[in-house]
C-alpha cells in the first residue's frame, strides 16, 4: 500500500510538515510495511513559507525590516531548494498581527517593510519570488513598498507624497525611473485569494478596512484614495488596473503588483501544487490523506483539504480529510472530492490543552482511523 500525506498547517500548533509526521506515526501503527509519502502543503496563507521550504528542503532567512508602524520587527522569507526561489509573505513583514490594536493607524500603516523583505530576497540573488498576500495591517496600496523598490510617488508640483494614505488624494504621477531594475529580471508570482477590486463597495477599503481599525469616515477616505490611485494607474498603463480581480488583496497591493511592477496573480493552492509537484507524488498510490486546522464551510475556497482532492481525484483516488475541528457546514467539501472528514477534537474542549497536545492527538485519531479502514 502506498500512502500519499498532503496536510496544510494545523494554526496555532503544528506546521504542515508536523501534522504529516503526526499522521504517519498513527497509520504505521496499523500499516508498518506500507510506503508513505509526505507532501507538506499551504494555500497561501499562514504556513505557506515553511510549508514550501520544508517540502523542498530550502531555508527559513530572518531579516529585520520596518513593521506596519514604523518600528523594527523580526522579518523572514524562505529560499527554496532550488536556491533561486524566495517565497514571502507579506503579513511577515507588515501584518496585522505586528501591531496591537490601540496602536493601529490605518492612514500610517506602511507595506514598507514588505518591499525591504523583496530586496533582501534579491540581495540573496533570487531570480523567482513567490509572495503571499494576506493578513496585511495597511490600506497603502504598496505605496510603501514600491517607495522601497525606488518608486517616488509625486503630486502636481513634482514633490514627493507624505507616508500616508490620505496623500493619495494628491497623487499626480508615480515615477518609476529610479526602480530597481532587478524587478524587471525578476519572475514574481503573487498568491491571492481574493478577487476583490481596488476600490468601491467591494473594494480593500470597506471590505477590509473595518477589521483594520477603519471607522465609516475613515473607510470614504481610503476609499476616495484608492480611487485617485487607481485612476493615476490607469493613466500609467493604459489598463484599469483598478478593477482587475485582486486588486485589493492586501490593502491594494495586489494592485501596485499587477500595474506597477508585472507580477502575476494565481491562486496560492494552485501555486503550492505546482511548487510541490503533488501530481507526480500520486503515481501508484492507494490513498490520499490530507486536512488542516478546522474545515467548515469555506474550505472549497481555496483551502488545502479541496486544492489536494481535485487533483487526487484527477487520479481516481480515494481522499481522507482529518482536521483538527469539523465546524457545521462543513459537509459540502464531500461535493469536492473529499470522500470522508475525521475529526481530531470531538466534544467539548479546552483549546488551550488541545493546542499543546494537537500532535499527540492527530496522531491517536489517524491511528483510529487506519484501524477502521483495516477492518
Amino acid at each position: 500500500m502506498k500512502i500519499v500525506i498532503a496536510p496544510d498547517s494545523f494554526k496555532g500548533s503544528l506546521t504542515a510538515s508536523e501534522a504529516a509526521d503526526a499522521i504517519e506515526t498513527g497509520f504505521c501503527a496499523v500499516y508498518p510495511d506500507a510506503e508513505y509519502v509526505k507532501v507538506p502543503m499551504a494555500d497561501g496563507g499562514e504556513g505557506t513559507v515553511q510549508s514550501l521550504v520544508d517540502a523542498t528542503s530550502g531555508t527559513i532567512i530572518n531579516h529585520s525590516v520596518s513593521g506596519p508602524m514604523g518600528d523594527l520587527v523580526e522579518g523572514f522569507f524562505g529560499i527554496l531548494g532550488d536556491s533561486q526561489t524566495a517565497v514571502i509573505k507579506m503579513a511577515a513583514a507588515s501584518g496585522i498581527h505586528l501591531v496591537k490594536p490601540e496602536e493601529r493607524n490605518i492612514y500610517q500603516a506602511s507595506s514598507f517593510g514588505t518591499g525591504q523583505l523583496i530586496n533582501a530576497a534579491l540581495d540573496h540573488g533570487c531570480d523567482k519570488l513567490i509572495v503571499g498576500l494576506g493578513g496585511s495591517a495597511t490600506n497603502d496600496g504598496g505605496m510603501g513598498m514600491m517607495k522601497a523598490f525606488g518608486a517616488q510617488f509625486l503630486d502636481q508640483g513634482g514633490a514627493q507624497l507624505a507616508p500616508d494614505v490620505r496623500a493619495l488624494l494628491q497623487l499626480a504621477r508615480i515615477d518609476l525611473q529610479h526602480l530597481d531594475s532587478r524587478l524587471g529580471k525578476t519572475e514574481i508570482v503573487v498568491a491571492c485569494d481574493v478577487d476583490n477590486p481596488l476600490c468601491g463597495e467591494n473594494g480593500a477599503a470597506r471590505v477590509f478596512g473595518p477589521q483594520k481599525g477603519a471607522t465609516k469616515e475613515d473607510i470614504k477616505v481610503l476609499d476616495q484614495a484608492l480611487a485617485r490611485y487607481g485612476d493615476v494607474l490607469a493613466k500609467n498603463t493604459g489598463r484599469n488596473i483598478a478593477a482587475e480581480p485582486g486588486a485589493g488583496a492586501a490593502g491594494g497591493l495586489g494592485a501596485a503588483f499587477i500595474g506597477l511592477i508585472d507580477a502575476v496573480l494565481k491562486p496560492g493552492i494552485d501555486l503550492v501544487i505546482e511548487i510541490v509537484e503533488l501530481a507526480k507524488s500520486l503515481v501508484d498510490v492507494d490513498l490520499v490523506i490530507t486536512g488542516e486546522g478546522r474545515v467548515d464551510r469555506q474550505t472549497i475556497h481555496g483551502k488545502t483539504p479541496v486544492g489536494v482532492a481535485k487533483i487526487a481525484k484527477s487520479h481516481n483516488l480515494p481522499v481522507i480529510c482529518i482536521a483538527g475541528s469539523v465546524e457545521d457546514g462543513a459537509d459540502i467539501i464531500h461535493q469536492f472530492g473529499i470522500d470522508e472528514i475525521y475529526s481530531v477534537i470531538e466534544g467539548d474542549y479546552d483549546l488551550t490543552e488541545a493546542l499543546i497536545e494537537s500532535g499527540h492527538k492527530l496522531t491517536q485519531a489517524a491511528q483510529k482511523i487506519a484501524k477502521s479502514l483495516n477492518l
